[in-house]
């Protein structure tokens, strides 16, 4: 239960930082009413967003008549925060498969993502990587890929099992 009320405090609060940011992009408050100015307030429509440690929320974000404000506070067309993406890449780097993520993702985020959206963040996010641009990764990662084999081989005592690699 209190995991609801901190997700619907926190939608109600991402809402009313971005109608403050609608007040000061048209320069004015709600109901206020300019002569030069043709530009007004034009309701709002609803979408979720998914939060680090917090889940999906649902927020309320304002428009205007003319089309032209866009909010700061969440990203556009995306559906969880960036912190989400590098973490579930990392995770998929360890080994984890995508099909795993998306069942996952449903109960550690609260929001279920697809193995075919896990699969395409990471090919971006790895594009990032090679390109020298690590706009997600704050530290840098580094990781080996070892496919191994285990046989039966004979050194010393027979029919023991021995770990060797191929390439």
């Amino acid at each position: 239960m209190i995991r609801l009320d901190v997700r619907e405090v926190v939608g109600k609060y991402l809402s009313e930082m971005m109608n403050a940011e609608l007040s000061q992009f048209l320069g004015r408050k709600p109901y206020e009413r300019s002569d030069e100015e043709t530009n007004y307030r034009n309701g709002s429509y609803g979408r979720k967003f998914t939060l680090k440690g917090i889940g999906e929320v649902s927020i309320k974000v304002p428009r205007d008549r003319n089309g032209d404000y866009e909010t700061k506070v969440i990203p556009r067309s995306k559906q969880y925060e960036d912190e989400i993406r590098r973490d579930l890449c990392a995770v998929f780097l360890g080994g984890v498969s995508t099909r795993t993520l998306a069942v996952m993702s449903g109960h550690l985020i609260g929001r279920k993502i697809s193995h075919t959206e896990i699969s395409q963040e990471t090919r971006n996010w790895l594009t990032l990587l090679k390109d020298g641009k690590p706009d997600l990764a704050t530290e840098q990662i580094k990781y080996l890929f070892v496919d191994g084999l285990i046989s039966t081989c004979v050194l010393e005592t027979p029919s023991k099992r021995h770990p060797f690699w191929s390439q």
